[in-house]
């Protein structure tokens, strides 16, 4: 392939950047779409709920590959907007896979493990198992997936590829900060709790998650669309590919392990072993570890970075 196109939406997102750095790497021919912080060239103004204006971005970029990062992922603002949420996760999505059906363009649609119950004793999950979502967010993402794949006609081959991911980690936005990730914030909860003036708070000690970073999984898109634009037997394909750490964590042993990293007390932070309120609004699963296994399958390198060995590197923390 001479020349090498890729689009990339929310661009200027937590993902998205290391998604845009990942193919530039490799001698891609790179541009984003974004919003508030688009600058017209390499990252084009769009509004994902405007079909037109997608359509115009296709037309501009020609891409062979879009990956598609754009989404709300957090779940308690979906539960506060949950109309918007819908209209970007499921409706925008829905449109971007009919044009870049139209247009014989590869779609990777970043997804979710929430899309699985995450019940004691189900994971690993593997790429075909039942669904069931326990939040709001869980589930419009795997509408979404519904969505992009109705779009493409089974004869076409293999022209929609969903990529699932766990919760992420890695370089922020210096503007935004570490709230851009639900892993990077609590190194700020870790730093906040100290002093005598600041208050008790408890951290979830039940759910597992996988903490995985940015750039690994931005290495992965990339080497997924190489591997499915050069395969020539598409239909043989699987359309549901996931990536996953092996690193495992509940959210207070990750505190403790950035106290430890920072060489601060966690006094003032307790563990909360008690699982889901039964009143709050938004639901957790315990443990959706995500079998890498199809990916594994088409030889894809599913290796990440080690989660204590990038933080110590990211804080300049290291032992003497």
């Amino acid at each position: 392939m001479s020349e090498r196109t890729a689009l990339v939406t929310g661009a200027t997102g937590f993902l998205g950047r290391q998604v845009v750095k990942a193919f530039a790497f490799h001698d891609w021919t790179v541009k984003g779409t974004g919003y508030s912080r688009a600058d017209g060239t390499d990252i084009l103004k769009v509004d994902l709920a405007s079909a037109a204006e997608i359509e115009a971005a296709l037309e501009k970029v020609k891409p062979q590959v879009v990956i598609h990062c754009a989404a709300n992922r957090y779940p308690d603002k979906v539960d506060r907007d949950p109309q918007g949420t819908r209209a970007l996760n499921i409706e925008a999505s829905r449109a971007l896979a009919r044009l870049c059906a139209a247009r014989g363009a590869l779609l990777v649609y970043i997804s979710t493990d929430y899309v699985f119950s995450g019940r004691p004793g189900e994971a690993p999950y593997e790429a075909d198992a039942p669904t069931g979502p326990t939040n709001l967010y869980g589930q419009t993402k795997l509408d979404g997936e519904r969505a992009v794949m109705d779009e493409y006609r089974e004869g076409d081959g293999v022209r929609v590829v969903v990529l699932r991911v766990p919760v992420l980690y890695g370089p922020v936005d210096r503007e935004k900060g570490n709230g851009e990730s639900a892993v990077n914030c609590l190194m700020d909860v870790v730093m906040g709790s100290q002093g005598q003036e600041a208050k008790t708070a408890k951290m979830d000690h039940w759910a597992l998650r996988y903490p995985t970073n940015t750039e690994d999984v931005a290495r992965v898109c990339h080497d997924v669309a190489v591997r499915y634009l050069g395969e020539a037997d598409k239909a043989s394909l699987p359309k549901v590919l996931q990536f996953s750490s092996e690193d495992k964590y509940t959210k207070y042993e990750m505190c403790a392990l950035f106290g430890e990293i920072m060489g601060v007390p966690l006094d003032r932070i307790e563990p909360n072993s008690e699982g889901n309120d039964p009143n709050a609004s938004v639901q957790r699963p315990f443990d959706c570890h995500l079998s890498t296994k199809a990916l594994k399958d088409l030889g894809i390198d599913v290796s990440t970075q080690d989660f204590v060995g990038w933080w110590r590197r990211e804080c300049r923390a290291f032992r003497h």
